[in-house]
């Protein structure tokens, strides 16, 4: 049994999700319910070097269940990737008796305060927190459906312009490695295709579908893309297919950070509460050096050594249908 833990602090770190203040305020109460002291690390591991800690109170996270972003702002660090930095941050935590950590980040969050927990054997557990759902342990990620829906109200917008003249999009949407983001906006938005990283797709094979289409009198399309597409990115590819292809004016639009702002969807707002009432519970239960996930509706616990590593899954049935659909 390890020592009772009387202190946790919360965190975001890496780039913002939609979520991540439900997650911060769950944590936050969750903790003041069962008794502990929580405080707040402003900038992720750069605050944590630099000492940029705040207590909090219930009433210090109210109002902030909707909102966008992260109230304790978000930062990578490079100094915290050091022994040197990783020292300082404890000789903080120390100072301020924390004995317990709450991340909610992405992989390299995890990388990082799994190497802490390693050197400093305090307590940790993270929460996922990416646009990108591309962590293995768990079914969806807090920000991933808000940034899909916020893809595919974006994709309708686009839509009314290709309808409206001989047009052929090319949708560019976040996700960096994974294509989850793209598929399912792309099924969502009716798209005649679309490009991820997981799949290959030479221009060749898109043309062909393009012309499909063609042949089906279909004045406007619509592709979407993954920014970390094997064929290259949007305009890379839309550059291509202009060249070879001129049934259809080509237009490129490239969603960018867009997908990260704006008000989460009840869904990732119960999603993150649910995740940040898990991340208090299993530490206190002790639980450490783990990754809270929701796997069939089930919150359940990831041992970092045993997810990490491992390359996240696309949904296949996903991809079988947005092929089958996009006729």
């Amino acid at each position: 049994m390890n020592q009772p833990i009387k202190n946790i602090a919360v965190f975001t770190s890496g780039g913002d999700a939609p979520g991540m203040n439900a997650a911060v305020r769950a944590v936050v109460r969750t903790s003041i319910y069962y008794g502990k002291e929580i405080y707040g690390i402003y900038r992720g591991y750069e605050g944590m070097i630099d000492n940029d800690l705040v207590k909090l109170n219930a009433r210090s996270v109210s109002n902030i269940i909707q909102r966008g972003g992260t109230i304790l702002k978000s930062a990578r660090s490079q100094e915290f990737r050091t022994a040197e930095g990783r020292r300082k941050a404890y000789e903080n935590l120390q100072e301020r008796k924390i004995d317990a950590l709450v991340a909610v980040g992405g992989d390299g969050t995890f990388t990082g305060l799994h190497n802490f927990y390693k050197e400093y054997e305090m307590p940790v557990i993270c929460i996922p927190g990416t646009i990108d759902n591309d962590l293995p342990g768990t079914d969806f990620t807090v920000g991933y459906d808000t940034a899909t829906n916020t893809a595919v109200d974006a994709i309708d917008k686009i839509r009314d312009t290709a309808l409206s003249h001989n047009r052929l999009f090319f949708i560019e949407v976040m996700g960096r490695d994974s294509g989850n983001i793209a598929i399912n906006s792309g099924i969502a938005g009716g798209a005649v295709a679309i490009i991820i990283p997981e799949e290959e797709t030479t221009i060749e094979q898109l043309i062909e579908k393009l012309d499909e289409t063609a042949r089906n009198n279909k004045k406007s399309s619509l592709v979407v893309v993954a920014e970390g597409g094997k064929s290259g990115n949007a305009l890379e590819i839309a550059q291509q297919v202009q060249e070879r292809y001129s049934y259809y004016e080509t237009k490129v639009t490239i969603l960018g950070h867009l997908q990260r702002g704006g008000a989460p969807t009840y869904f990732d707002r119960v999603l993150a509460s649910k995740m940040g009432v898990a991340a208090v519970e299993g530490l206190l239960s002790d639980k450490t050096d783990m990754i809270v996930g929701i796997r069939n509706g089930q919150i359940v616990f990831n041992k970092f050594d045993d997810i990490m590593h491992r390359p996240p899954e696309i949904e296949a049935e996903a991809l079988r249908i947005a092929k089958i659909l996009a006729i």
